[in-house]
């Protein structure tokens, strides 16, 4: 992705209650690495009281090492099918009903000759054996057939997400296809830049779940600032107060945000939140009422 100009970082006079911040391409570096600087700005917000989010289309079994990596932060995962507490709980599942998923497959099958699919349960991975496939949650059982069976291999076990690669068409072509074809059965989107479109339950993405989870702590959307850089970060982008998209976010993303953040490689997350926590020190303390 291409660095935009710099522009002047905007904060607001008074700092959210609560950061959302996309992992790839927003808060890890291009090389996947966490800065020191972008640790400890996460830290420094959390001690001054501003709750922080890790919002990201990964897969529940990449978590445990998310936590590890990053620190302990709460974790909205799969493109908002899963919620997690800083400590690794299960805090709340948002899976595909199996009806919905068999039809959606059949759909998409049917109006995209060539497609496979891959599915991503609550801890393990199932995938098609022609689907490309990733390396997140070495713990995780991955298991290898067609995508009706892998639906159904493990009675009871929540289908949080359901991925579909194609080998040639483009990345634009292919979503605008799936989505057609999804029709209601799905929410539609994609992450990675290659030909490979994302599905969640109806109703369930980044932005729907992050506002349920914050309404609950007494947060409200206008309270909140989320940072992101891709299309799967537009929904919750443009749900809350004040939105962030990085120096090389795609230009779509740069044009929902109501601000610009430096490049994830500039650390760009870390110099707003920098911000928001300095904003914090030097406010006058509230006085008491006689």
């Amino acid at each position: 992705m291409t660095t935009a100009p710099a522009v002047p970082l905007v904060v607001p006079l008074v700092p959210p209650k609560l950061i959302a911040t996309d992992l790839d391409g927003t808060l890890l570096r291009s090389d996947g690495t966490l800065s020191d600087r972008t640790r400890a700005a996460l830290a420094a917000a959390e001690q001054a009281g501003i709750r922080v989010v890790l919002v990201t289309g990964r897969p529940p079994r990449c978590v445990p090492e998310l936590l590890a990596t990053i620190g302990p932060h709460s974790v909205i995962a799969a493109n908002g099918a899963a919620v997690y507490a800083p400590d690794g709980t299960l805090a709340h599942l948002s899976p595909i009903r199996p009806l919905a998923a068999t039809r959606l497959v059949t759909h998409v099958r049917r109006a995209i000759p060539g497609v496979t699919f891959a599915v991503e349960y609550d801890r393990d991975f199932g995938h098609e054996p022609a689907h490309p496939t990733w390396s997140f949650g070495e713990e995780a059982v991955e298991l290898v057939g067609v995508a009706g069976e892998l639906l159904t291999r493990i009675p009871g076990r929540p289908v949080l997400k359901i991925l579909a690669h194609h080998p040639t068409l483009p990345l634009d072509d292919f979503y605008e296809r799936a989505r057609h074809a999804a029709v209601n059965s799905a929410e539609t989107t994609h992450s990675t830049g290659l030909s490979l479109v994302e599905f969640s339950a109806p109703g369930v993405t980044k932005a729907t779940t992050l506002i349920a989870w914050s309404d609950r702590l007494g947060i409200g959307s206008h309270e909140i600032a989320a940072f992101g850089d891709i299309h799967n970060d537009l929904p919750i982008l443009t749900a809350v107060g004040h939105s962030y998209a990085m120096a090389n976010a795609h230009p779509d993303v740069q044009q929902a945000a109501r601000h610009r953040a430096p490049s994830n490689d500039e650390d760009g997350v870390a110099q707003v939140l920098e911000r928001f926590v300095d904003a914090l020190v030097r406010q006058p303390p509230r006085r008491t009422p006689a």
